[in-house]
Parts: C-alpha cells; structure tokens; sequence
C-alpha cells in the first residue's frame, strides 16, 4: 500500500490538513513548510488518491471534449491544446466525436454530463434557443467554441467575419486579380446543421468584395466544388479563391496540379485555420491564423471559472456569478498569415 496524507503528516510533523495544503492548494500555508512537504511526498512516491479527493471536493478532474472529428487538423489541434491547459489545472480530458450528427452530439453531451463530468467544451452542430435550454437542463457547465448557439451560452471564438474581410481585402489589394470566388461547401447543410462560421465568413467576403471596382464576386456553396472550380480557373477571368478552411483550399491546389494549374501563376488562393500541415505545403498557402491554442486556452480558463463559481459559498454565489457573467463571450484576435498563393 502507498503513502498516505496521514503517513506524511506524521513524517514531517505537521496536521494532516496542512498536508493537504501543500498538495492541493487552498488555505495558509508557510512556503518552507510546503517546500518541505512536496519534498518528503517526492521521497516516498506519494500519489494522491484522486477519487477520495474528488468524492471530498464533489468534483470527477475530468472535462469532457465533444468536437467534430480528429481527421481536421484544426481539431486535433485543439484537443492537444485542451488537453494541456487542463493538465496544468490537474484535469484530464474524456474526448467524444460527433461527426456532424445532431442528434450523437446530443446523446454524447447527456452521456458526458451523467458521467459527473466537471464541465464540457463543445464545438457544436446544433443552434438556437431549444438547444441552449437542453445545455442548461445538464446542469453541466458548458463553454462553446467557434460555433455559437444562441445568446447567454459560454462562447469563445475568433472575429471570423473580421477574418475573412480582412483576407480578402489583402487579395484585393494585390489588383491583378478580376475575379474572387468564395468557396464554401459547407453552405450546403445550411439549415441542418450549426454552419455559424461559415456564415460569419461568407459575411466578412461579403463587406470586403462590394463595391471593389472592377472585381467580380462569385460563389461555390457546394460539395461538387472541385469541377466548379477548375471551370472558373480555367475560362480566362484571372480569378482568386477564398476559401472557409484550409482543407478545401489544399484540395483545389491538389487537384488544380493535377490539371496542370499551379498557384499562383494560373490563380490565386487563401485557406482558413492555419493548420500544422501547412509547413510541409509548396508553395506556401496565404491562410487566416485562427489561433487555435488560444481559443483553446482561453475556453479551458472560462469554464473552470464557471466550475469554481459554482462551488462558492451561497453568501458569494450572486457576486462571482456576475462576475462570470461579464467574461462568457469571448473574442480573440486572428492574424493573416501571408504566403505565396496570391
């Protein structure tokens, strides 16, 4: 049997509530006696008894993580940036995949939330006021990423119509190209599922293409994309492609190569993400920097204020809950990462 708190409060001489002081965190504490303590647990292998501690405190140390899949780089990306803010709090992370489907998502976040997780970050593919009523009847505190539901739910993001204005107000400023095409196929499930990012980006295109004298603006909301756009890059018009995400615009590239169209002698193009694939691409993809790490970051901060406010004593409970309330939206600056696409 290993070490225990009362073993080493015994060994260094102290209560076994300074113990878990020490270990813990929480209460006062002198450093040379805590110094003291981390040393002597060290020296005998102490290793904390997680499930006492959480039956103790009324917590699990598990997040649940529900996203799209991991097949998108920019969720992959974002699981391993969550899952190294919560290990710095203690927490593991318990990932679920929804793949699109409303109704797993659904399933998944009652499964997550029956399982006494502390808290749950979603990036979701259901919307609007119902479903904000079915997260709160979870009791679960829940931040969302990217994809907003509705007003009042915890929502950390990028300024995606910002983004995209930006990005394609640089193609405009290049003025070699008559032509800008926004490709987005997933404006196909409009109405389906939560697209709240694409929407916001076909809006930022929208502001930055009107009114550009002499560019013509057109659009590719489907999953036949691919033929659409080898007709546009071929038919004589000097045309640009802004693009939702990064896959589609690598797509394009791989399958214009394949026709003997290279960027950007014979188009221009620009991603959206900046995913960590983007390193081994040639010629370098112009792309708008999301920054997944810190969204990511700050949705894990955001909820574990949420769990802590919920925890404190009733005489607190109305001020830390204002307080909370203040910080549950959350918009986070991107960057136009330049390349050699345009």
């Amino acid at each position: 049997m290993g070490i225990t708190t009362k073993d080493l409060a015994q060994l260094c001489g102290v209560s076994r509530t300074t113990v878990h002081r020490a270990l813990y965190g929480g209460g006062r504490i002198h450093p040379d006696t805590k110094e003291m303590i981390l040393r002597v647990a060290k020296e005998h292998d102490y290793r904390p008894d997680l499930l006492a501690r959480g039956l103790v405190k009324g917590r699990t140390y598990y997040i649940g993580v529900v996203v799209m899949d991991v097949r998108n780089r920019y969720f992959a990306g974002m699981l391993s940036a969550i899952g190294r803010e919560a290990a710095q709090h203690g927490y593991n992370i318990n990932i679920t995949l929804h793949d699109n489907n409303r109704e797993f998502e659904q399933d998944q976040l009652t499964r997550l939330s029956s399982y006494r997780m502390d808290g749950i970050i979603l990036s979701s593919v259901n919307e609007g006021p119902e479903y904000a009523k079915f997260l709160e009847s979870l009791e679960t505190p829940i931040v969302t990423v990217d994809n907003k539901i509705a007003d009042g739910i915890p929502f950390v993001s990028i300024d995606q119509r910002a983004a995209m204005r930006e990005a394609v107000e640089h193609i405009l400023e290049m003025k070699k190209y008559e032509r800008i095409v926004f490709v987005c196929p997933a404006m196909a499930v409009a109405g389906e599922q939560n697209i709240y990012v694409h929407r916001e980006r076909k809006k930022g295109f929208e502001e930055a293409i009107t009114g550009a004298p002499g560019v013509q603006a057109e659009y590719v909301l489907n999953w036949e994309y691919l033929k659409q756009v080898e007709k546009l890059a071929q038919d004589g018009i000097r045309t640009a492609f802004a693009c939702t995400a990064d896959d589609f615009a690598l797509d394009i590239m791989k399958y214009l190569k394949e026709k003997g169209l290279r960027a950007p002698v014979d188009y221009g193009i620009v991603g959206f993400d900046n995913v960590d694939t983007l390193k081994y691409i040639t010629p370098q993809l112009v792309t708008v920097s999301n920054k997944v790490d810190a969204v990511a970051k700050a949705a894990v901060q955001m909820l574990f204020a949420l769990i802590n406010a919920g925890q404190e004593q009733a005489d607190e409970k109305s001020q830390v809950a204002e307080q909370e309330a203040q910080r549950r939206v959350q918009i986070l600056p991107h960057e136009l990462i330049d390349g050699e696409t345009l």
